[in-house]
């Protein structure tokens, strides 16, 4: 892999494109606008002189991950590219329209790979005419620090692409492990009905939030609790996962439940809205005053 493109620079497109660059790769990025494509730049710069100051890269190593780094605004730009990554937002008429385009675009080797974290890369693979060269990479966040990377293997994935997106995992410092193209893959399939078991503790008054987080804290071992982490990654993010999951399973343990549906509806997102299931808004995290 000479040279990657990344679809996307938000939270995870960054993400990938700065651990990317860092491996010595020539690394393409793409935005829907200069305002997206700039506060993506500077989220990379920022990721980076954290490490730096951390004492986890050095000087050299940040200028060289910076000058591995090319931004675009226009599609055109990703056609001599070895691999494609996309990592735009969870909608798959969005991701089949981008990809289409690019099928048109890129050379006929490129392997394309989205980051869709509960979508079915099939569906996807069949708006282009390269299925046996299209797969899943599904990073975790933060993509900087986090080593797993979810290969996933279509009906139509041919070895090669595998092998291929294998020897690009490892390159760029990660753990890949292969699993089948199902809603979920193996993290979230395991992930997200434990979550949504949370909120369901919570809404139906088995224990408080910080009790339900300490339990699983203290007695499985885990870093952070349930509702933590929720709040971490997102309630948004989790409803619409839960949702796309239970529409492809019909199975009541994705469904998200009614309190998750209405934290989202009053825009209670977690730690990047400054309130979740803790209120982040003062010096240190708090319970947040819930009334249901």
């Amino acid at each position: 892999m000479k040279k990657i493109g990344v679809l996307g620079c938000g939270l995870m497109g960054a993400g990938i494109a700065q651990v990317s660059a860092a491996s010595g790769i020539e690394t393409l990025v793409m935005e829907a606008n200069q305002d997206l494509l700039t506060k993506g730049q500077k989220a990379i710069e920022k990721s980076l002189g954290k490490l730096l100051e951390k004492g986890k890269i050095t000087a050299q190593v940040k200028d060289d991950t910076l000058k591995n780094l090319k931004f675009t605004l226009t599609l055109g730009d990703f056609a001599d590219c070895d691999l494609v990554i996309e990592a735009v937002v969870e909608d798959l008429a969005e991701k089949r329209r981008l990809f289409g385009e690019l099928d048109k675009i890129c050379k006929s080797e490129t392997l394309f790979a989205s980051n869709t974290s509960s979508l079915t890369v099939t569906e996807m693979a069949a708006a282009t005419k390269r299925a046996d060269r299209f797969l899943g990479l599904h990073f975790f966040n933060p993509v900087p620090l986090m080593k797993l990377v979810e290969v996933v293997q279509t009906i139509s994935t041919s070895k090669q692409s595998v092998d291929l997106a294998f020897q690009f995992a490892k390159k760029i410092g990660k753990a890949p492990i292969l699993c089948k193209d199902n809603s979920g893959f193996v993290v979230n399939l395991l992930l997200v009905p434990y979550l949504l078991d949370a909120i369901r503790a919570v809404e139906h008054h088995i224990a408080s939030i910080e009790d339900i987080d300490k339990g699983m804290m203290l007695g499985c071992g885990h870093p952070m609790g349930p509702l933590t982490l929720l709040d971490f990654v997102g309630l948004d993010t989790t409803y619409k996962i839960s949702e796309i999951m239970f529409h492809e399973y019909r199975e009541q343990r994705y469904a998200p439940p009614p309190l998750l549906k209405k934290m989202v509806a009053l825009g209670y997102y977690g730690k990047k809205s400054g309130r979740g299931f803790y209120d982040y808004t003062g010096e240190t995290p708090r319970v947040a005053d819930l009334k249901f």
